[in-house]
Order: C-alpha cells, then structure tokens, then sequence
C-alpha cells in the first residue's frame, strides 16, 4: 500500500537502514556518548556552520516539548500560532510536561506568526496577574505546509530578543523548507538567531527519532535531566545517532526532500487538469489542500488513504518514497470512478 495522508507513513531509506545494519555489530557506550553519536555531531556542526549542541528524542512531539521545557520555567507562556503542532496535534503536551501555558495567536498566511501578532502578550510583560512569554515557537515548514522566508525568520527573532523571548522552530519539516527556498540551514537558521530547532528526520527517510539543536548553549545546560525525567534519555539511542549519520550523508536529506516536493509539483500538475478538483493550497513543499467530490473520497481512500483536514478539504501529501506512477494510478482511479 502506498498513501498520500503523511510523509511519517513512509518507508525507511535504504541507506539509513544499511546504516543500522552496520552499527548493528558492536557494544557502545549508552546515552549518547557513543562513537556515532559523537560523529553525527560533528556532521550537524558542519550542517549549521556552527558549535551547536545536539541531543535526540524519539519522536517530534518529544523533540518539541523538550526543547520548550528547556526555555520555561514558572508562570512563562509560548507564543505560537493556533495552527501550530504543539497547539494543535500534541494532546498538551506542552502544559502537562511544563506546567506553562501556551499563547495562541491566528495565523495568517497559512500558518504563519507576524512580530505584530504577538503585541497582544508583549504588552503583559511585567504584570504579575498574567502569563509572561518567554519564547515564540514557529513552524518550517508551518502546518499548513507555507514556508517562512530568512528574512521572515530574523524579523521575528529580531522581535523576539528585543522583548528577551527565545525562538524555537518546529522543524519536523525543516530539509523540505529549506530546499523549497533554494537556502541553505545555515541560512535558515543560524544566520537568522534560531535558539533551538527540532530537525526532522523521521518525516524525511528515518525510521524513528528526531536531534534536537542548540544555538543557544546556555540552554543545553542540564538539558540531559530534562532528557531523563521525561523518559526520553535513551540508553541505545546510538540507532538515533546513526541514522542522522546517514541522512546527513551525501546529501540524503537534501535527495529526499527535494524528491518528496518535487513530486507534490508533479502531483499538482495533474490534479490542476481535473474539472471537478480544486485546489485551495499549491505545493509549495510536499503537500496540497484540495477539494474532492464526497462520493470520489471513499473510493479513493480504500487505495490511497489521505486525511480529511477541513470540512470539505483534503491533504494530499508526498515523500521521499512516493513515484510518478503512484501519483498516476491515482489520478487514473480518480478520472474512472
């Protein structure tokens, strides 16, 4: 079966599962103070043109909270849009790990933050009665599969500093941003004063397991307490390590990535040509809204499942696995019922 409802339905790459093989031959010391996992460090310095410290959890909800957990303390609250993961797909998370609070905004632009939208909690700095931000949390890609410019990026860190706020961003979908803009992760987000980014992997080849990257050391002080109290500090978590080894080798991630959007163009393509189809989001990474005739969804779910997002809207999504021939079958099945 092959689907279009996430990139995380997925296989796994060829060369992360050699890897594993490979790794799979040796005793290592635990909690990632192993050989791959002091390589893979390195790899990740080279990646951002930069001392980052790095850490790994087993899943991107795990990777966000933990890194917001890092910037918290007290009565500190998060600005985010209400579209974002952790307020949205995460179960709170975010409150029940950190006991802080969460400040939703709407969105613009299909998932996106402004430096104006936050005005509304900037303004309470200081006033014991309510919640204090201490950090703004965005998506790369965002929820709705928009991406933010570099320059977008800097403004709202520039913001976020001038009222001492931390910038976190949600990078599940990080690689697919960065090659949609034709940049570079240094430029993404070392260049633009990114505090901590969850890097994607599993959304990108892996089997499982997300790194965690600090620009700002000072909050990777003690970061592998809050690693062990949150049952995230794995004693193998050497197969995190190499995994990530092999993505950020010869370019995987840039191959995935690239492949997974460039299908969600070819995609695009097809469906653009088909009278009773509309498309409410273009792909921009590796993902479409579109919507469909009720009595075609069913039948069309059965071969390729896909999930309802809105009311009457679909997501159709692509990875790094995803062939023309599949994209295909389904327009043909479509074109049939």
């Amino acid at each position: 079966m092959k689907s279009f409802a996430s990139d995380n339905w997925a296989s796994v790459h060829k060369d992360v599962m050699e890897a594993l093989a490979k790794a799979n031959c040796d005793h290592q010391q635990a909690y990632q103070h192993d050989i791959y996992t002091d390589k893979v460090r390195g790899k990740f310095k080279e990646l951002f043109s930069y001392d980052v410290e790095v850490y790994f959890a087993s899943c991107g909800t795990a990777a966000n909270i933990l890194s917001l957990a890092s910037m918290v303390k007290y009565a500190d609250g998060v600005i985010c849009a209400d579209s974002a993961h952790i307020n949205t797909d995460e179960a709170g998370a975010f409150e029940r790990f950190t006991g802080c609070k969460l400040l939703q905004v709407p969105n613009y632009d299909n998932g996106k933050l402004r430096p104006s939208d936050m005005d509304i909690y900037t303004r309470e700095i200081g006033n014991f009665h309510r919640v204090q931000p201490k950090v703004v949390s965005i998506s790369q890609s965002t929820e709705r599969e928009n991406v933010y410019t570099a320059d977008e990026i800097r403004e709202i860190s520039k913001y976020a500093k001038a009222h001492n706020m931390y910038l976190h961003v949600d990078g599940a979908r990080c690689a697919n941003a960065v090659v949609a803009l034709k940049s570079t992760m240094k430029e993404m987000f070392t260049d633009t004063g990114v505090d901590v980014l969850s890097f994607g992997g599993t959304k990108n080849g892996v089997m499982y397991g997300e790194a965690i990257i600090f620009f700002n050391k000072e909050l990777a002080k003690g970061f592998e307490y809050i690693l062990k109290q949150s049952m995230q500090y794995l004693s193998k978590s050497r197969y995190i390590a190499v995994q990530f080894d092999a993505l950020l080798s010869n370019d995987l991630w840039v191959k995935n990535a690239s492949h997974a959007n460039n299908m969600a163009q070819y995609f695009e393509s097809k469906l653009k040509d088909l009278k009773d189809i509309e498309i409410t989001m273009k792909a921009v990474t590796n993902a479409m809204y579109v919507k469909i005739p009720t009595d075609k969804v069913l039948k069309l779910q059965t071969k390729f499942p896909f999930y309802n997002w809105t009311k009457d809207e679909y997501r159709l999504m692509t990875s790094f696995d995803t062939t023309k021939e599949d994209i295909d079958e389904f327009i043909k099945i479509m074109i049939d019922i």
